[in-house]
């Protein structure tokens, strides 16, 4: 019986013309992917995968075309989604491999802000607040102007209608000021 026969079958609902397939088929599939792949896992898990394609698409193949053509190009395609797959995924280990001395351990920093820290950046906004609201009227709109909304300093002088020697003084007498006024709070939090 042709393969094609044979899928006749399959798709009449004989179960067992899908067993001839695989065993037809196995060995031939295992080899073209192997050599696309150049990895036993990865050609064993394209074979599976496309064997479980063929069963589910049986209905839509067409005796037009062959069967082992029609087969292979299901195979391809799957190699081919998992070799884009794997080429966005990196694989990186964490740990230094010994036997190369120019390797280091891979450290991994984690961006997501814990509940305690979320809980000590607001409590350290709130000291922030109210040192800045300690500080001289100019002082604090120099050091708002500047380090808050970002400004240059030829903006700031522009804004406050003030010499350029006068803003960049502010702003650097306010920074300090801020620094002995929440110096103390900043010190205590740290272990």
């Amino acid at each position: 019986m042709s393969d094609e026969d044979v899928m006749e079958q399959l798709q009449a609902g004989v179960v067992q013309a899908f067993d001839i397939i695989v065993h037809r088929y196995k060995d031939r599939l295992h080899n073209f992917l192997y050599r696309y792949t150049h990895n036993h896992e990865d050609c064993e898990d394209l074979v599976q995968e496309t064997f479980l394609r063929v069963y589910r698409s049986r209905h839509s193949y067409e005796r037009i075309a062959k069967l082992s053509t029609w087969m292979y190009t299901i195979a391809l395609n799957l190699a081919k989604s998992m070799y884009k797959k794997k080429q966005r995924m990196s694989l990186i280990s964490i740990h230094a491999d010994e036997r190369d001395p120019d390797d280091r351990e891979f450290e991994i920093t984690d961006s997501k802000m814990l509940q305690d820290d979320q809980l000590h950046l607001k409590f350290s906004m709130d000291e922030l607040q109210k040192a800045l609201m300690e500080l001289n009227d100019d002082f604090r709109e120099a050091i708002v102007l500047r380090d808050i909304q970002q400004l240059t300093y030829e903006e700031i002088a522009e804004i406050t209608g003030t010499a350029m020697g006068t803003v960049k003084s502010r702003i650097n007498r306010g920074r300090q000021q801020l620094q002995d006024l929440i110096g103390d709070y900043v010190n205590s939090e740290t272990f």
